[in-house]
């Protein structure tokens, strides 16, 4: 009887992470290379063997965290969708991450914001940038510092999770120095890049490494095996990160 009610509870919860609706909120670093909420949304149902997985994207080119609004955001009929989104995925600006002002800025727009989704029982991410490479003229050393920094506090006084795409960005670029995860402006991720940071969204929301799912976006990425075992690498940091705070 025990046997059977394990079994029961585990198909329950299985069925209710495979019903998922995820929101992503944020700007081109989300939509570049067939956007990463389509690729999560592909990953996810893989995973869970079932279509039922929709992933949604409320997007702005350059914009910070604070240009979106709220209150459209938790408006699901706006996303054509019957009922509310159960996870918000915000992400700040890159910009957002620079001065302490700023920094300031993005952490009480993710207080707010996130107050607000809890309130009607959404869990709410944060999603967290990747460092400029040095053909962005806003690039600097160690960038990556002030981007955790952001992230971390954001998280703490949001009662959000963090999803460490900045940190799988620098795992992969310590391990494959001459792997290209940036297009040439230096900012915007290209197809790798973007596969990469949907693994890590994968990770962040299953607790489970993204390592041996067959979704490639139809051949279109290299070094698959790599970029899913950075990702898992970035959340178990992420995790440790989290703990020893």
């Amino acid at each position: 009887m025990k046997r059977l009610l394990l079994l029961l509870l585990s198909a329950s919860c299985l069925f209710a992470n495979a019903s998922e609706k995820i929101l992503f909120v944020g700007n081109s670093y989300l939509y570049y290379n067939n956007s990463v909420h389509n690729h999560v949304e592909n990953l996810l149902r893989e995973h869970y063997e079932n279509e039922s997985v929709d992933t949604k994207l409320t997007a702005i080119g350059g914009s910070k965290l604070q240009h979106h609004s709220i209150d459209q955001i938790l408006n699901y009929k706006n996303f054509n969708l019957d009922k509310p989104v159960n996870k918000i995925i915000f992400q700040g600006g890159s910009s957002e991450v620079i001065t302490a002002k700023s920094r300031e800025n993005f952490r009480l727009t993710a207080k707010n914001y996130s107050e607000k989704a809890q309130a009607i029982g959404i869990e709410t991410y944060l999603y967290m940038t990747h460092a400029y490479r040095d053909s962005d003229v806003r690039y600097e050393e160690n960038l990556i510092e002030k981007i955790k920094l952001a992230y971390y506090e954001a998280a703490e006084i949001s009662n959000s999770t963090v999803i460490p795409v900045g940190i799988a960005f620098e795992i992969a670029y310590e391990k494959k120095p001459n792997i290209k995860l940036h297009l040439p402006d230096g900012t915007h991720p290209n197809m790798l890049g973007t596969y990469l940071a949907a693994s890590t969204v994968f990770a962040t929301l299953t607790g489970v490494s993204p390592e041996g799912l067959k979704y490639d976006y139809m051949g279109r990425v290299n070094d698959k095996a790599f970029l899913q075992r950075v990702a898992w690498l970035a959340y178990l940091q992420n995790e440790k990160n989290i703990k020893s705070k």
